[in-house]
């Protein structure tokens, strides 16, 4: 966003700190020479609006002449915008066609009761009965995919596979979908199973107002018994600007009519709902808290009551890499007993292990339920997941440095002879603001700081700027923009691939100060 004045001046300044005939010493007069036509080059791409434009889109490949096959070179910056701009369409179009967004389900549910439930006497006589027995009593896989047809319709195959005590089934739907407009949408499904016949159905979706819509889900289920229609209706208005409220009538095999407040805040979650309906009506109120740490740490819990008992639930979520979450909840209730609920969530597929403990209210059960889980989790990160997601990272930087030493040495060496001669430069700007008791850089640092007493084992990876910084000083001021300070004049990236900062010591006024900043931000110094 620089303007014209400001190249030239930045230009001027540059020229005047690396003109080759300011340097008598032969090697200095080398190292001019080279970064004076760096900076003449960098004025002529950036001063003439065409190439401005090529080289803010494309970069430095786009300005070599040889393989320029995008666009003319004859067009203005306007017209070259305008084209880059079709071409990103067309890109993401062929993207769009591209992409499935699959999404999966895996669920596994496990029958421990005899951890607990477990009746010595019918054991006595069945060999290895000394032995608790764990089966598989359910299964359940599901996965769908999308194929983008045009910008507005989407088909979405999906289908499932369910099994319980040596009995199942599968079905397979084809859903069609079209956003009719910015307001609304329509899909149609068809869908057909082994345990049941035919399935159709109509969705609709539709912004009332924009703080309202309304969806509608119509189906008819034929089978042995006859047609079933089925209609869902959900009404939903935006209360404030955290809070969802809902109302939804359900019409069919299971009728019912459900009310529900959520609000989802960046701390927390939570949902109070009711629900009156044949064969169940129930109420249940939910609460989640969210821990704004790197690992985005979630605590829940909720209690559910109705017709069928009274359910308490509670556990934690955590993220455990880049793309996996990782959960578990405890269930109690009566008459349900106890269960441990496991979930994996990785990008988009999830992993569902629910673990049935007892069917009675034990303490026994309970207690491990809860401590159980913490204590796994705590040791496999301590000694699995932690050690690994570190040897991650190290092998990303070890790769990330390797292909970039040959840039960062050429980098080093423009930016060590840039210093040296900025020394002169330096000594009579430092002279200036001695005499007007301006801003004067005592120190200045730039690279990988660790302050933090649990990363107290890492390197300290810094180099010393304070000859670049003191240069850039004009009028009692030092203004640095929002862009990464290794492409500062002087500067170079100490630590590729790693989370850098800048800390400057300076003096105004004859008083002493600090300040610290990270890379991208913008630092105007002396602070009001």
């Amino acid at each position: 966003q620089a303007s014209q004045e400001e190249l030239k001046a930045a230009y001027r300044r540059l020229c005047m700190l690396y003109h080759p005939d300011k340097h008598r010493d032969p090697e200095l007069k080398t190292q001019a020479e080279r970064l004076f036509n760096l900076v003449h080059q960098a004025y002529e791409v950036l001063s003439d609006p065409q190439t401005r434009a090529i080289y803010d889109i494309y970069g430095r490949r786009g300005l070599e002449m040889e393989g320029w096959e995008v666009v003319e070179r004859k067009r203005t910056p306007a017209e070259i915008r305008e084209e880059f701009e079709r071409l990103q369409r067309e890109r993401e179009e062929r993207r769009l066609q591209q992409r499935t967004n699959p999404k999966g389900t895996i669920s596994v549910g496990i029958d421990a009761t005899d951890l607990f439930d477990r009746y010595d006497e019918e054991y006595e006589d069945v060999p290895g009965s000394s032995f608790p027995q764990i089966e598989i009593n359910k299964m359940h896989i599901s996965q769908s995919i999308e194929a983008p047809l045009t910008a507005t319709d989407t088909a979405i195959l999906s289908g499932n596979l369910s099994t319980q005590n040596g009995n199942g089934g599968g079905s397979i739907n084809l859903a069609l979908r079209r956003v009719t407009s910015a307001k609304g949408w329509g899909e149609l499904e068809f869908g057909a199973g082994d345990l049941q016949g035919p399935l159709f159905g109509l969705k609709i979706f539709r912004n009332l107002t924009p703080r309202c819509f309304i969806t509608t889900n119509c189906a008819l289920q034929f089978s042995s018994r006859g047609i079933r229609p089925g209609l869902t209706t959900v009404l939903a208005r935006n209360l404030d600007k955290n809070t969802m409220g809902y109302l939804q009538w359900r019409w069919g095999i299971q009728s019912a009519m459900n009310t529900s407040i959520v609000r989802d805040t960046k701390t927390s979650h939570f949902t109070v709902a009711l629900q009156l309906g044949i064969p169940h009506s129930f109420m249940m109120v939910s609460y989640q808290h969210k821990f704004q740490d790197e690992d985005q740490t979630r605590v829940k819990g909720s209690l559910k009551a109705g017709f069928f008992g009274t359910i308490v639930e509670y556990g934690a979520e955590r993220k455990i890499s880049r793309h996996s979450i990782l959960g578990a909840t405890v269930s109690v209730g009566v008459p349900q007993g106890v269960s441990l609920k496991i979930k994996l969530n990785r990008a988009s597929q999830t992993y569902f292990f629910p673990v049935h403990l007892t069917d009675q209210l034990l303490p026994s059960a309970v207690f491990y339920a809860t401590v159980g889980p913490l204590v796994i989790y705590f040791a496999m990160h301590r000694l699995i997941i932690k050690p690994y997601l570190r040897a991650q990272k190290e092998r990303e930087l070890e790769k990330q440095r390797e292909s970039t030493a040959n840039d960062i040495l050429q980098k080093k060496q423009e930016a060590e002879a840039a210093v040296r001669l900025m020394q002169e430069s330096v000594r009579r700007i430092i002279e200036a603001e001695e005499a007007r008791m301006g801003l004067i850089v005592v120190n200045a640092w730039y690279g990988k700081f660790v302050n933090d007493n649990s990363r107290k084992n890492e390197k300290v990876k810094v180099i010393d700027v304070t000859v670049p910084l003191q240069c850039l000083v004009k009028d009692s001021k030092l203004i640095l923009t929002e862009a990464s300070k290794a492409g500062l004049p002087g500067f170079y990236d100490p630590c590729v691939g790693e989370e850098k900062s800048l800390k400057v010591l300076y003096q105004f006024r004859g008083v002493l100060h600090q300040v610290m900043s990270a890379d991208n931000e913008a630092l105007r110094i002396p602070k009001q």
